[in-house]
């Protein structure tokens, strides 16, 4: 099959923008929680669509009194918090246009992206980022104004737009229509400059309207029990913003989180207790990773990895009887998984606050097996699969019926059509509108409507499609073989371990590949095995760790030819960090960076 087409569920509309959500949720339920934030003490308040819409109002009409007029753009640089969600829905009440940028970009992406989006006005969270857009802004004569939002600059412009009538706010919102641009936001740059997506309400609104009537059972919540979502992920990311439009656009309760790293984001999923996240695979490795190590500790690590088993093979039934090749677990198999419900199963989701049953997970491929556990210990992971020029989602499994180790089918409203090559060609309303002042670019990727996305795929014969490479990493070997390195790396990561897998190998006479470590999981192995604390250059040299590692090598081989296989490895001391400039903000490798920046450890793979 090469070309799979899913109706959409959601009319689109003829009018309006994504700010008039929140004036029709407190229109129609203001009393309804529609948002938490943390107060000064760390705990969860919760603010009704009545209060939001008001914030929003009352901060748009600061914006047009400091100068922000329909159609300018305005950066934001911060973490994930409240404010930034406030400051999106303010700008589109009056027509402006964010622009997201990542709070770890260097000075000159800074500079890239504001100035090739003629910024006329930008938000910062703290000093630091207040000091990296001031030592560009000598060339960026454009941009008028600058907040730091941990000055309060929400209390400076809600009185300094007191004067301005709400009817003003009104008429700039009515103006508003589903093919304005509401963001730009640039790709991550894993090769070359970032390029702006010019993404319009519309594009919203496809993305977001079809994923909450497609996924009813995650978004609205059982009888009595409220539905809510915390949003830790990237704000300057897409999928990030699709988690945001979607929850208000959906009413579930939203709350914030500016930290990705477990030890903060575990803590919050306890007292927060959403309902379902949306997530990469990285959040639900950590969560596998902490409790396999707990139950190590506690002496029980075999029960559960008995306990995994069983989810595995319990969750692997439940999809044979969707998919009718089965008629789902059988008695026995049922009566194990009840009693570790209690002793594991239960204990995992207790970590993610206890009432998620439901999660959505892109960015990168989760591997099966993870899938299927977390399916057997309660909490239904939807795989899915898009870019930043799709809006997020293209592609994600239906939640009757799932098949892992797949991104699933086509989210209604889309078309997942593969080209001759094998590469992914995207049609739907959330296909972006073009890279604003970039005709080359957009031209080289946009045909008639379609998104050639670069990514290499395959479809079965019920429309589940696979990722299996992007065309631009494909190496090729000096004899002449083609290897898709993710797959590989993917596999090698799956090991408590491993942190970062890059394989290597291009114009090379076999493949190879270069394997960072996770300190957690190190330390805990180290004190497991009675060895003491060893420096990185020390570590890497074990023996007992080497044949770790080589264990997780030979299973990510299995997937492949002797000719597609890594010969060889080496362990490196420290992880590839977006600090040095070999990662993305969305923690994507940057291939290039990291064959540069470890050209002698490469280099060494290959000699004698």
């Amino acid at each position: 099959m090469r070309e799979f087409t899913v109706p959409p569920l959601a009319t689109a509309p003829r009018v309006g923008g994504l700010a008039d959500s929140v004036y029709d949720n407190a229109e129609s339920d203001p009393g309804r929680t529609a948002l938490a934030r943390k107060d000064a003490a760390g705990q969860w308040q919760n603010v009704t669509a009545e209060q939001f819409r008001d914030e929003v109002i009352a901060l748009a009409k600061g914006l047009l009194a400091e100068g922000v007029r329909f159609g300018d753009r305005v950066g934001i640089m911060s973490r994930t918090r409240y404010e930034w969600t406030l400051f999106d829905y303010a700008l589109w009440s009056i027509g402006a246009q964010s622009v997201p940028l990542y709070p770890t970009s260097s000075a000159e992406q800074v500079f890239w992206m504001l100035h090739n989006a003629e910024v006329s006005a930008c938000l910062v969270e703290h000093e630091d980022h207040a000091m990296t857009v001031g030592s560009v802004i000598g060339r960026l004569p454009q941009l008028r104004k600058l907040w730091q939002l941990d000055a309060d600059p929400v209390a400076e412009l809600t009185a300094a737009g007191a004067h301005i009538d709400d009817e003003v706010v009104h008429r700039h919102r009515m103006a508003v229509t589903p093919e304005a641009v509401a963001t730009i936001i640039y790709t991550s740059g894993t090769t070359g400059r970032p390029k702006g997506c010019v993404i319009t309400h519309a594009n919203f609104m496809a993305e977001a309207d079809n994923i909450v009537l497609r996924y009813d059972k995650v978004f609205r919540s059982k009888p009595g029990d409220e539905a809510a979502t915390l949003l830790f992920l990237p704000l300057a990311h897409v999928f990030g913003r699709m988690v945001q439009v979607a929850a208000v656009r959906g009413r579930v309760k939203l709350g914030h989180q500016p930290e990705l790293a477990a030890r903060a984001l575990l803590p919050d999923l306890q007292s927060f207790r959403p309902t379902f996240i949306l997530a990469v695979p990285y959040i639900f490795e950590k969560v596998f990773a902490a409790a396999r190590r707990r139950a190590e500790t506690d002496g029980k690590v075999g029960p559960f990895d008995k306990a995994v088993e069983v989810a595995v093979r319990y969750a692997e039934a439940l999809e044979h009887k969707a998919f009718g090749t089965a008629s789902g677990p059988g008695a026995a198999l049922r009566m194990q998984h009840q009693l570790f419900d209690k002793l594991v199963y239960s204990k995992v989701r207790d970590a993610m606050g206890g009432r998620v049953r439901h999660a959505m997970s892109g960015g990168s491929a989760m591997e099966r097996r993870l899938g299927l556990f977390f399916a057997g210990a309660g909490v239904r992971i939807f795989e899915g699969y898009g870019l930043t020029e799709s809006t997020a989602a293209a592609a994600a499994n239906p939640p009757e019926r799932t098949r892992f180790g797949t991104v699933g089918t086509p989210i209604p409203g889309t078309t997942v059509h593969l080209a001759e090559d094998g590469e992914i060609w995207l049609h739907g309303g959330q296909v972006f509108q073009g890279y604003h002042n970039d005709a080359k670019a957009t031209d080289a990727v946009l045909h008639d409507g379609w998104f050639a996305t670069g990514d290499l795929g395959a479809v079965d014969e019920d429309g589940y499609l696979t990722i299996t490479g992007r065309k631009k990493e494909i190496l090729v070997t000096s004899g002449g073989k083609s290897v898709s390195p993710v797959p590989l790396e993917e596999r090698v990561r799956a090991h408590p371990l491993v942190a970062q897998c890059i394989v290597v190998g291009n114009d090379r006479p076999f493949v190879a590949a270069l394997v960072t470590l996770d300190p957690e999981a190190v330390a805990h192995w180290l004190t497991m095995r009675g060895k003491p604390e060893m420096p990185p250059r020390d570590l890497v040299r074990d023996p007992d760790l080497e044949t770790e590692i080589r264990r997780a090598v030979v299973a990510a081989n299995t997937l492949v030819s002797q000719a597609e296989s890594i010969r060889t490895f080496r362990i490196l001391a420290h992880q590839f960090t977006e600090e040095h400039g070999l990662l993305t903000p969305s923690l994507k490798l940057k291939r290039k960076a990291i064959e540069t920046a470890y050209e002698a450890e490469v280099e060494a793979l290959y000699r004698g």
